[in-house]
């Protein structure tokens, strides 16, 4: 169903002192508006999780299928994998939905997706520049731009510390603050898939 775009390309970014791998693949479908079509006609949004402030709703399998078909070799070799590492693929439509005022304090610092280093975590835009990006943060106090779980509680202490002084506002994070800073941003661009650790911030 999904067969590459005649212009694909990829390239790898080593990002931040901790030198963490992002994969950046762009013009990767040849046929990209098929999945919006497909959302558009299968809609059924609920809401997410705790932690995402929006809705959600499953992907197609043929997607999860598109990236293991052509992409296995690429993330294999951008995080240092082996064969057959790759185990298990999930992926949901995501919309942001929730008004800045009513974010959950979690939800206005910058996440990890897992503490645990083999987990890859990944971003398909079916939308352009006006909706932002990824950003990748450096955490101010720890210096963290990664949670691991040998970090994971320090971290959250953290975290919890700085929201009793009341340092965590109830905004979208949008560049840096005082209690993290932007090392790394990769605009949206439609058709554009990105990857990094789950562990990355």
């Amino acid at each position: 169903m999904f067969n590459l775009h005649p212009n694909f390309s990829w390239r790898i970014d080593i990002v931040g002192e901790e030198q963490q791998p992002v994969l950046i693949v762009d013009n990767f479908l040849a046929q990209p508006e098929l999945l919006v079509e497909y959302c558009c006609q299968n809609s059924s949004f609920n809401s997410a999780d705790a932690f995402y402030p929006g809705l959600r709703m499953l992907a197609p399998r043929e997607y999860l299928m598109a990236i293991s078909e052509h992409l296995r070799p690429i993330i294999t070799h951008t995080f240092g994998l082996e064969d057959g590492a790759i185990s298990k693929l999930f992926s949901s439509y995501s919309l942001v939905t929730t008004p800045p005022e009513k974010l959950k304090p979690e939800q206005a610092v910058p996440h990890f997706d897992s503490d645990n280093m083999a987990e890859l975590a990944s971003v398909y835009y079916l939308c352009d520049s006006r909706f932002g990006g990824t950003s990748i943060y450096r955490h101010r106090e720890t210096g963290f731009e990664f949670v691991n779980a040998e970090r994971r509680t320090q971290y959250m202490d953290s975290l919890l510390a700085a929201l009793h002084r009341g340092q965590i506002k109830r905004e979208y994070m949008n560049g840096s603050n005082e209690l993290f800073e932007q090392i790394y941003a990769v605009p949206a661009m439609f058709n554009r898939f990105i990857m990094y650790r789950g562990t990355s911030l």
